[in-house]
């Protein structure tokens, strides 16, 4: 099970960090992906963190954006910085069982909306 927060609303350049907290799995052995959804668009992949630890960004975010991982307390977070009004969606956290494979499992979501 994978349970996010974190989310909330934030004006145009500030920051928040949600969590993904794993139990029932470790999330050191999964690739963790955070991915978004805004109204009318498609999912797609922000970051992700290899088992390994080697990371991706999404161009839009780079420089703004920071996954990391906690293995002690099996969580894996992303901190957002800079936020801009295109930022708002519902951000999921996902994780795959290989580096290279499907993302198997699903958080529920959190909102994030960032006013101008």
């Amino acid at each position: 099970q994978l349970v996010e927060s974190g989310g909330g609303l934030v004006q145009t350049g500030g920051s928040l960090r949600l969590s993904c907290a794993a139990s029932g799995r470790f999330v050191r052995n999964y690739r963790m992906g955070w991915f978004r959804q805004a109204p009318g668009k498609e999912r797609e992949l922000v970051a992700h963190i290899s088992s390994g630890g080697s990371t991706y960004y999404a161009d839009s975010v780079k420089g703004r954006f920071t996954i990391s991982r906690d293995n002690a307390k099996n969580t894996v977070y992303l901190q957002m910085n800079g936020l801009e009004p295109e930022d708002t969606a519902v951000y999921y956290c996902a994780a795959s069982a290989s580096d290279t494979g499907p993302y198997d499992y699903w958080g529920q979501g959190t909102q994030v909306t960032v006013s101008s």
